[in-house]
């Protein structure tokens, strides 16, 4: 079959053939629908990010997937070839929790193999490709929102970055309620959209300073939560500028830079906190889905562009280059 694979000593990048992988016991085959592309994709490609559990040899790469179940493994149950799904980024095992797409092959190939436990069956009436991005360009803003930032009803939110996955976050941040929601976003595009799928008010950070016009905005308090979706030291920095007392900031961007506090003693007096947040847990997606299936949530939008497999480097590059200001690309194999 054909796979998207990365050397992770060379950074050596490109499609290949490899053999068609059989699935263990516990695990499940699924054929690729779609997969999308997301921005720790092009930091692996870097290599400014690595899995925590593999830092050598080749991966396919991918970790946003939707597709059919093939095969199984022996000790599987409940599943029947071609049920639709989409695939948990997570799989606990004894020693840790494994990314599909960082720690093992994911889902830039015509098949996968994943544990059974990461299977998400996805309502007919949902197209693959949305279904696609959902557990992590979706389900990663949701977690963050509702369970690492606690966001309430009624509270000031900040989101720095209106890309594949501050797009969604400004979604779901109506959804839950948040008011007013300020989105931070250098391109006119993407605080256009922001404006259009539900931000309150947008901030151009190249000509206002976002800090001073945010506190402008909530009556000189600040938010009362910051989301940074870039993963730029400096936004980070901003985010603590931003935030009300006891104001949460929330690092989702993976930043491969340090992070330095110049007035950490303000931190103290102000009683702000610091949360890292990453991907989501294993309700997150099937909540998500049936949102989805409800038509409570629509992330059509968010599909900027379909590429075949073979053409998965291109992709790539239009991301990198932000070629038309894409939401999430899709590969379909």
């Amino acid at each position: 079959m054909l796979a998207a694979r990365l050397s992770l000593d060379t950074l050596e990048f490109g499609v290949k053939e490899v053999p068609l992988p059989e699935p263990q016991p516990g695990w499940v085959r699924v054929k690729v629908r779609a997969a999308g592309v997301c921005l720790s994709d092009l930091h692996l490609i870097k290599g400014d990010q690595t899995g925590l559990h593999l830092t050598s040899g080749e991966i396919t790469l991918g970790h946003e997937i939707a597709g059919e179940v093939d095969l199984f493994g022996p000790g599987v149950e409940g599943w029947s070839p071609g049920d639709r799904v989409a695939l948990s980024l997570l799989h606990n095992r004894p020693d840790g929790e494994y990314t599909i797409g960082l720690d093992f092959d994911g889902g830039w190939a015509e098949y996968v193999v994943t544990p059974a436990s990461t299977l998400v069956r996805i309502p007919d009436s949902l197209p693959f490709d949305i279904a696609a991005i959902v557990p992590d360009a979706v389900s990663t803003p949701w977690a963050a929102i509702t369970q690492t930032a606690q966001v309430k009803a009624g509270e000031a939110v900040g989101v720095w970055g209106v890309g594949g996955v501050g797009t969604h976050a400004i979604q779901l941040l109506r959804f839950v309620g948040a008011a007013p929601i300020i989105a931070v976003d250098p391109i006119e595009e993407a605080r256009g959209r922001a404006l259009r799928l539900g931000a309150d008010f947008v901030i151009d950070p190249t000509t206002e300073d976002a800090a001073e016009q945010i506190k402008n905005l909530t009556m000189g308090r600040g938010v009362d939560v910051a989301f940074d979706f870039v993963g730029i030291s400096a936004v980070q920095a901003q985010l603590l500028q931003a935030a009300a007392p006891l104001g949460r900031a929330v690092f989702v961007g993976v930043n491969a830079e340090p992070f330095v506090l110049d007035m950490p003693a303000l931190l103290l007096v102000m009683r702000q906190q610091i949360r890292g947040h990453f991907a989501s847990g294993p309700d997150a997606i099937p909540d998500l889905l049936r949102l989805l299936a409800l038509g409570r949530l629509d992330f059509s939008e968010s599909i900027s562009g379909h590429y075949s497999l073979r053409d998965t480097a291109m992709a790539v590059e239009s991301l990198d280059k932000k070629t038309d200001n894409p939401v999430r690309l899709v590969i379909v194999p």
